[in-house]
């Protein structure tokens, strides 16, 4: 029987009989984590409050064995609020849609239970504030979390030089299967010739400058949006669910 502490980002929970939940959690130290909250669904209960999606907590847990992910589910025994992230998302459709989004983006990410993914936590935690003190357009926001999730998991895509040969661009093709922008000579079935201004949008959300990402044109900020997704849904081998909902303007 162990004690393990660890901060993370709750992603979603699932009712488990009358009044407990199965909580999801990425975690700094032990990445993705699925605990039983016990009682959290009574009326009176406040530790179930601070289990919420998009809360960054400190939590407890409890497991029968030496590691925290083992043949059962750990208990979840204590949790402090570090920031209440889902009081400025969920009164807003767009934060709510583009939050949404990012939850699934990391548990999609992160589908081995218990192994660390702290670049992916980082991430999440640091969009997720962005997003809940509305620094920035939160569909500009989602992307820019999307772009640099597939990065850091080895995905990252090109947007100068050909992502086959590596020729210097700039490149006017695009292709989700070979990678990003490639040359007439690398060009393959598929590819699309996004206009220069959706690329250098999708550049600046990668590289975080943002007021190059904030003073593009809606038309071409919809159009970089579009290859996002496709990039993800190339790299993930389906969709997202919630990216359907997600406003883009």
């Amino acid at each position: 029987m162990s004690l393990f502490r660890d901060d993370g980002i709750v992603l979603r929970t699932q009712k488990l009989g009358e009044a407990d939940r199965i909580i999801t959690i990425l975690t700094r130290a032990h990445g993705r984590v699925r605990a039983v909250a016990r009682g959290v669904r009574r009326t009176k209960s406040k530790f179930g409050a601070r289990l919420e999606p998009f809360s960054h907590v400190d939590v407890q847990f409890f497991a029968r064995g030496s590691d925290l992910v083992g043949r059962g589910l750990p208990l979840c025994t204590q949790s402090e609020t570090i920031a209440p992230y889902g009081s400025g998302i969920v009164t807003d459709y767009a934060r709510y849609t583009a939050g949404t989004a990012m939850l699934e983006t990391a548990e999609r990410f992160t589908d081995h239970e218990g192994e660390p993914a702290v670049q992916q936590y980082l991430l999440l935690v640091g969009g997720l504030r962005s997003l809940s003190r509305g620094e920035h357009p939160p569909h500009l926001i989602l992307d820019a979390f999307l772009l640099r999730s597939l990065a850091v998991n080895g995905y990252a895509p090109s947007f100068e030089d050909c992502a086959k040969c590596g020729i210097h661009g700039p490149n006017r093709f695009f292709s989700v299967a070979a990678g990003g922008v490639i040359c007439a000579d690398c060009r393959v079935p598929g590819s699309v010739v996004p206009s220069a201004e959706a690329v250098a949008l999708l550049s600046a959300l990668l590289t975080g400058d943002w007021d190059a990402a904030e003073a593009c044109e809606e038309r071409h900020v919809r159009e970089g949006g579009g290859l996002v997704s496709a990039y993800l849904h190339w790299h993930l081998e389906r969709g997202l669910r919630s990216l359907r909902y997600v406003e883009k303007n």
